[in-house]
């Protein structure tokens, strides 16, 4: 298990970088897309790099720089949230900086690949990305947290933490993208950054056109994450191509060709996770597909460089009884529903539902979320290559365990594949992994898709 490396973490005290030019002293609106309440957290993402034998550069040094310049471009992001009426999130564009903290560990990266320590999740990770008191909050505080820790083999591993109302991980991917290109001594972004929230703001008269079921008001009812299922317990699962054939082989062959990895996988991890976790027949259990929404938007099309939230949470209903006696098409037919279900009109219905309903966050009860978060795989600083992993830190966010993001890996052989960290209570975790088991071995090879979750269950227990 990961959990068995232990190490030591140095750090030097925090300190505010901020742009290496002056930049202008402004207030700018978030749009109503960014301000909803469910984004209004931080969330962390973190990078390996191996040492080059090449270079004596210091990534803390290179790193540093790169961030003073990006923080030209990018300058918000130095500056502070503030709340105005209605709880419209603004940005005070002060240039006070973003956090930044140097380290060093008395480890090395292959002391975490022995371990199998290279998903999540990961061991000392609150050393590595160290919460700084006060950091945290959403308004008045910094809106990005960066470590830098040097390993003692020559690599490093580079943490950061971004205010989720500022960005999605596309326009963090952005933001790190124009680190790299001045890290490889560039003179400006390859793609410039472009703020444009009023595009994805609520417009008058506030006509909300779809039913956003995600965004139900429900009550807080017992879920699967009490403390009666046992302790949470966090762990990372590899899907390659032998897991994705498995996964494959339940489905019809005409519904195969029709759908994505993505839609297949997020669809086969809803049913067993809702197998697994054995809820009450009739409870209502809930899919979050996140879509970028990025490519729908086309009246005008929306600027690559845009760095702001530009996603959906489409959301597929059925109940835990239909998800665990129907064939694995049945979920998989809900997920490609949602995801297809957001258009650009949906994102303005959206975004005005945010100002009718006084920005609400998603429903969370009965919930599974999952983001693709693969475009972290690129983040590459020039001397040390690609990231030997790149992605988020662990399954869940803040106090919702209910999530996954998919990340792309490779497997001790090689092979590259999508890990995807799962958080269960303990023994909904043990069943969890047996069914996986019980579909991989190959014993469950089914005829035409007939094969459903629950009878998949009874054989493998």
């Amino acid at each position: 298990m990961s959990g068995s490396l232990t190490f030591k973490v140095h750090r030097q005290k925090p300190e505010l970088v901020s742009p290496a030019n002056p930049t202008p002293r402004e207030l700018k609106l978030l749009s109503d897309i960014d301000d909803q309440e469910g984004l209004r957290f931080h969330i962390p993402t973190i990078f390996f790099y191996r040492h080059n034998p090449k270079t004596y550069s210091d990534p803390v040094a290179v790193i540093r720089r790169a961030l003073t310049e990006t923080l030209v471009y990018y300058y918000p992001f130095a500056g502070r949230l503030r709340e105005g009426p209605n709880r419209k999130l603004v940005v005070d564009c002060t240039g006070e900086g973003v956090l930044f903290i140097e380290a060093d560990a008395d480890v090395t990266l292959v002391e975490f690949e022995e371990k199998d320590a290279l998903k999540p999740p990961f061991p000392c990770f609150e050393e590595l990305l160290f919460d700084v008191e006060g950091s945290s909050e959403v308004l008045n505080t910094p809106l990005m947290l960066m470590q830098v820790t040097r390993l003692k083999c020559g690599g490093f591993i580079f943490a950061v933490r971004i205010n989720h109302a500022m960005s999605d991980a596309f326009g963090l991917s952005l933001f790190l993208k124009t680190m790299c290109d001045f890290a490889r001594g560039y003179h400006a972004p390859t793609v410039p950054p472009v703020w444009e929230r009023h595009r994805l703001s609520a417009t008058v008269p506030f006509r909300v056109s779809h039913a956003h079921r995600e965004y139900d008001d429900m009550p807080v009812i017992a879920t699967e994450h009490d403390s009666k299922g046992g302790n949470l317990v966090d762990r990372s699962f590899f899907f390659g191509h032998r897991e994705m054939s498995a996964i494959r082989r339940l489905l019809p062959p005409n519904l195969v060709n029709r759908s994505t990895d993505m839609e297949t996988l997020t669809s086969f991890l809803w049913c067993y996770r809702t197998v697994a976790i054995q809820p009450d027949p009739n409870k209502e259990m809930r899919l979050i597909f996140i879509v970028n929404a990025r490519s729908k938007l086309k009246t005008p099309p929306l600027s690559p460089g845009y760095y702001g939230n530009a996603f959906a949470f489409p959301v597929a209903i059925a109940t835990a009884g239909e998800l665990t006696k129907k064939p694995l098409e049945f979920g998989l037919r809900l997920a490609k529903e949602a995801k297809s279900s957001v258009t650009e009109e949906y994102m303005r219905s959206l975004a005005n539902l945010m100002v009718t309903k006084e920005r609400p966050s998603f429903s969370l009860d009965g919930t599974y979320l999952v983001s693709d978060v693969r475009i972290f795989s690129d983040i590459d600083f020039g001397i040390w290559g690609k990231p030997v992993y790149g992605g988020i830190g662990k399954a869940g966010v803040t106090d919702f365990p209910g999530s996954s993001f998919y990340v792309s890996a490779e497997n001790r052989n090689g092979e590259t594949g999508i890990i995807v960290p799962v958080c269960l209570p303990e023994k909904a975790m043990q069943r969890f992994v047996k069914e996986l088991e019980g579909v991989f071995s190959g014993q469950f090879v089914s005829n035409g898709g007939t094969k459903s979750p629950n009878k998949l269950m009874l054989s493998s227990l």
